[in-house]
């Protein structure tokens, strides 16, 4: 199965979004953080992060805390896009290479499924400082997710 193909079962595109919508609404920490939920797409969902003095490190860019958990969403809600119906996901291990500080007006990620397998999916998530029309990488993430049955 290529990253491209939906896996089978999974809804079609506004029933997509919808799915997706709902479960990041239902998200505290991005509604904490102040997270926004972008383009949403078979295998790949954006997540943009406003800059707010209370995201910040000791210099003033964003925490590499704030950071990681969009790409951990990014990566995540990308790969319940690919999950079956009647299951969700959850991470079960990531790493992430911070590229360069994070300073910028806003901090947008992009999940994508790398590979959907079975019982794991394998996400990159690329994160990016927005500022001034530019757009500098920041972070690379790689994660690997279990599929799970979705709470009764």
């Amino acid at each position: 199965m290529t990253p491209q193909n939906a896996a089978p079962d999974t809804p079609d595109s506004a029933a997509l979004h919808a799915r997706i919508r709902d479960s990041f609404d239902r998200s505290g920490l991005m509604r904490q953080l102040g997270a926004r939920l972008g383009d949403v797409a078979p295998g790949r969902v954006h997540i943009h992060l406003p800059y707010g003095p209370d995201l910040t490190q000791h210099l003033g860019y964003f925490h590499a805390g704030a950071t990681a958990a969009i790409a951990d969403a990014a990566g995540g809600f990308a790969a319940m896009t690919r999950a079956p119906l009647g299951h969700t996901v959850l991470s079960v291990e990531f790493k992430i290479n911070l590229l360069a500080p994070a300073q910028g007006e806003s901090l947008e990620a992009v999940g994508r499924v790398v590979r959907a397998g079975r019982t794991l999916t394998i996400a990159q998530i690329d994160v990016y400082a927005l500022s001034a029309g530019e757009k500098t990488p920041v972070a690379l993430m790689q994660q690997t997710l279990i599929n799970l049955p979705e709470p009764a």
